[in-house]
Formats: structure tokens, C-alpha cells, sequence
């Protein structure tokens, strides 16, 4: 786009002008360094601030913007008295006192997410929910390569939203959290979707229906709706008038998954270059299927991911692609091709026929029970962590279907300790990661899973999701020593 479009857009909706404005960046993240070049390309002046004494990026910025006035060790209230527009990186709340003064005496907040959608003019494609998200959104991303766009992929998943915009690209696909759209207002996405909403970031947001509210800003616009219909609270967040896709892996939908049984099916599933294993097709298996209404897509056997509810992202993902016109036998083939993101239902080995499986990713009570309801067998579940004011007791029955056993740790692995007093699953305590994993392998037999889905953050105990999968992935490697 234009950079003098781009001009008119920001005047438009923000009052945004080079001449006039004064814009502080809150926070020098990632997200606040790609704010930082975005604006010093379009000729803004602009400052950063940062409560840290040294943000583990500063000296990265200061080599590339020497120039750039930097305020750090706490929030100073000149600078934000000068600015006439607040650029906050989403790990900050909007309900920080400097940020709320700086609101009521009329500066305007604008979001990295508004300012891309002024800055491009290629179709975006936005995703949220709790669970799933970045799974959702790198399937859709190999989808579009596989089909020949030029596509760009990042948001809240690796590269900064402002760092993708690039004149070639024929798509973007964009993974949004709800603390970048909470703070969005212009966005207007080709094709959206809240993938699912559980309890999640309640120590940022007031309850779950403010949560929710603000996921639901993703549907903004007039593009095309990717309902989950599967969700009681985002099939509420569907609009009349507004073309809608439903997916489902529970009952009839636009897309779903539906049972096929007998050797007849396999032989049609031949026909269209499918594999399709042919002993199951012989013993009278049933078959499930991924559908788009009559129209057989893939068996959910070439899906090459652990547990149901990756059926669910992959429908999702079919969903969106349609609805940008994307070829649904090529995005089939991307789907088959699917190896899945690390720490996210990740198989980490067998040993000693006992299958290990890293979600260290589930941060959340949704993740968990999405994550436990994949499994036809009773798992050996390894638990706990910082519950960031969620309700313990939402995992109890869950738990007590498909847990043989449940070993905690962590800050509050004590609260689904108490959660499960009523319950007759054993739970086991333990100190750390190789800890918990030596319990876990005392407890499984061969043909067991052991799954680490914590239903919590890691920040209590570890640097981050990442570390925590890590380390996991560590100690049980090292049982096969």
C-alpha cells in the first residue's frame, strides 16, 4: 500500500499525523522494537518507556536507533504527559495507573494490530481462542504455501505483525491474543476465528464474559466467520447477515468429522490418492472422516497429530482456507504433511512401550481437558504450575474419566491436589521435572501414555513454556539411558 494511503488511514481513524503527533511506545519487547522501526519509516516522532531498569532487548535497540529517546526503571509521567498517542506492547495492561492518567487526559491508544491493518491491503486472516491458535495458524500458513501464495505468518506467534508487512504478500495469517485485541479497533480480517474460550489470563481480565468479549473483537469487519460450533460461548459470538462457517467434531457442521465404516469406503478413499490403512478397512473398522457438508475431504487417519482436538484445528483451518479460496485437496495434502508444533501434544519417545507426550504448551484448565479428551485410554497425567486465578475444580471431571493417575507439581499443584480429594484417582506430589518424571515411570505399564498438560503457566517454576517442555523432554530422555 501506498505510504500516503497509509498517511490518510492513521489521520482517519487516530488522528495520527507525522506533523503533529507525539507517539510513546510502552515497552521494548519485540513487539515494541517492530512499532519502533515501523514508526521512524513513516517519519513519526516517537519516544519508548520500559518499568525495566534494562530490557533484555535495549542494547539490540540502541545499535539499530541510537538516536531514540528511551525512558527506562519505571514509568515516568512526563512522558507520558507529552504523548498524544500510547502504543502499548500487549504484555502490559491497559489498567496501569501512568497508562490510564495519559487516557483521561486524551491521548489515544493505538495498537501494533491497527496499525498494520492501515499499512496493508493483501487479505489477513486472524485467529484466536485459548487453545489451538498457533497450531490453527502455522497449518493454515503451510496450507497457502502449499497452494503457491505468498503468504506471511506471525502476530502473537514468532515475527511481530508490523515486521511481516511486505508489498509481495498475497495473504496474511495472523495468531492474535487477546491482549493485542483488546486494544484493536480497525482490523477488518478476510476470514476470522475464536477457536475456542476457556478460562484463561483471569488475573488480566475482569471474569471469563470479559475475556470473551474481548476475543470476540476479532470478528470486527464484515469478513467471513469461522464458528466453532462445539463452543457454547463463541457460537453466542455469531452474527446474522455475516457469511459463517461452523466446524465441528461432535455433530453436523459446514465442516466436521463423521464415522465411515467398511472396506467399501477405503476403496472409495483410494480413489481420491488417499492411504488409507486397508487392515483397518478389512477388520469392519469405522473410519472417521474430515467433511465440508457432502463432500469427503481426508480420513483423520493421515492426520499426523496426537488427540481429537487437533481434528478440530485442522477443520478450522480447512474452514479458513475456504473461505479465502484456497484448494481444499491441496490444503489436505498440507494437513497430511503436518507434523505439529513442539510442546504442543508433541510425542517425545517411546521407552519401554510407554509413550511420552509433551504439552507444555497447555497453560490453561482448556488446553488440558482438550488435550485429555483425545485420548480413548486413561493417561498417566503429569500437572501444575501457576493457575493465574483460575478454578482448579473445572479439570476434576475430566481428570477422573481419562486420568489413571495424576502427578502435580508447581506453585498451585496443591489446588488440583484439592480439587481431586473427592475423586478416587491417585495423585502423587512431586518437587521438580525429573522428579515427576521418575513418579510417572513408576507408574505406567507398557501401552501407557504419560502426558505433561499442565493446565497452568510455568512462570513459577521455569523461564517459560518452552523451558518447562524442555526439561521435560530432557528427563525423559534420559530414562532411555
Amino acid at each position: 500500500m501506498k505510504t500516503a494511503t497509509v498517511l490518510d488511514l492513521l489521520k482517519k481513524h487516530f488522528a495520527l499525523e507525522p506533523e503533529s503527533a507525539k507517539v510513546l511506545v510502552v515497552g521494548l519487547g519485540s513487539t515494541g522494537i517492530s512499532v519502533a522501526h515501523y514508526l521512524q519509516n513513516m517519519g513519526f516522532k516517537f519516544a519508548i518507556i520500559d518499568s525495566r531498569a534494562k530490557p533484555p532487548l535495549m542494547d539490540e535497540f540502541f545499535e539499530l536507533m541510537p538516536g531514540t529517546p528511551v525512558f527506562t526503571g519505571g514509568f515516568d509521567d512526563a512522558a507520558f504527559k507529552v504523548a498524544t498517542h500510547l502504543v502499548v506492547s500487549p504484555g502490559l495492561s491497559l489498567n496501569e495507573k501512568s497508562i490510564m492518567k495519559a487516557i483521561a487526559n486524551g491521548s489515544k491508544i493505538v495498537s501494533d494490530i491497527d496499525l498494520f491493518a492501515c499499512s496493508v491491503d493483501a487479505p489477513i486472516i486472524a485467529i484466536s481462542g485459548s487453545n489451538g491458535k498457533s497450531t490453527v495458524t502455522t497449518m493454515l500458513g503451510d496450507m497457502a504455501k502449499l497452494a503457491g501464495k505468498r503468504v506471511a505468518i506471525g502476530g502473537n506467534l514468532g515475527v511481530p505483525a508490523l515486521d511481516l508487512i511486505d508489498q509481495k504478500a498475497e495473504l496474511y495469517v495472523l495468531e492474535l491474543s487477546s491482549f493485542q485485541l483488546e486494544r484493536t479497533t480497525v482490523l477488518n480480517a478476510a476470514a476470522a476465528t475464536v477457536l475456542n474460550v476457556s478460562a484463561d489470563h483471569l488475573d488480566r481480565h475482569v471474569d471469563l464474559a470479559e475475556y470473551a468479549q474481548e476475543k470476540q473483537r476479532i470478528f470486527n469487519g464484515n469478513g467471513v466467520m469461522v464458528i466453532n460450533a462445539d463452543d457454547a460461548i463463541v457460537s453466542a459470538m455469531q452474527e446474522s447477515g455475516r457469511q459463517t462457517y461452523t466446524f465441528s467434531i461432535k455433530k453436523t457442521a459446514d465442516f466436521y468429522l463423521a464415522d465411515r465404516d467398511g472396506v467399501d469406503d477405503c476403496m472409495d478413499a483410494t480413489t481420491k490418492g488417499w492411504s488409507m490403512d486397508r487392515s483397518r478397512a478389512t477388520q469392519g473398522a469405522v473410519a472417521e472422516y474430515l467433511w465440508h457438508n457432502d463432500n469427503l475431504l481426508m480420513p483423520l487417519a493421515e492426520l499426523p497429530l496426537e488427540g481429537r482436538h487437533n481434528a478440530a484445528n485442522a477443520l478450522a483451518a480447512l474452514a479458513l482456507g475456504v473461505a479465502v479460496g484456497l484448494d481444499e485437496q491441496l490444503m489436505c495434502a498440507a494437513l497430511r504433511k503436518f507434523k505439529g508444533l513442539e510442546h504442543r501434544m508433541q510425542r517425545v519417545a517411546e521407552i519401554r512401550g510407554v509413550t511420552w507426550v509433551n504439552d507444555s504448551k497447555a497453560t490453561n484448565i482448556g488446553a488440558c481437558v482438550a488435550a485429555l479428551e483425545g485420548y480413548a485410554r486413561k493417561v498417566i497425567l503429569i500437572a501444575g504450575g501457576d493457575a493465574k486465578g483460575a478454578d482448579m475444580n473445572e479439570l476434576t471431571p475430566v481428570i477422573k474419566e481419562k486420568a489413571k493417575s495424576v502427578v502435580l507439581m508447581g506453585k498451585d499443584g496443591p489446588l488440583i491436589g484439592q480439587a481431586l480429594k473427592a475423586s478416587d484417582v491417585p495423585v502423587y506430589a512431586a518437587e521438580n521435572m525429573v522428579q515427576a518424571v521418575q513418579i510417572a515411570a513408576g507408574l505406567a505399564e507398557s501401552g501407557d501414555s504419560v502426558l505433561l498438560s499442565p493446565a497452568c503457566a510455568s512462570l513459577d517454576q521455569y523461564k517459560n513454556y518452552q523451558d518447562r517442555g524442555n526439561k521435560f523432554t530432557k528427563a525423559v530422555l534420559g530414562l532411555a539411558g
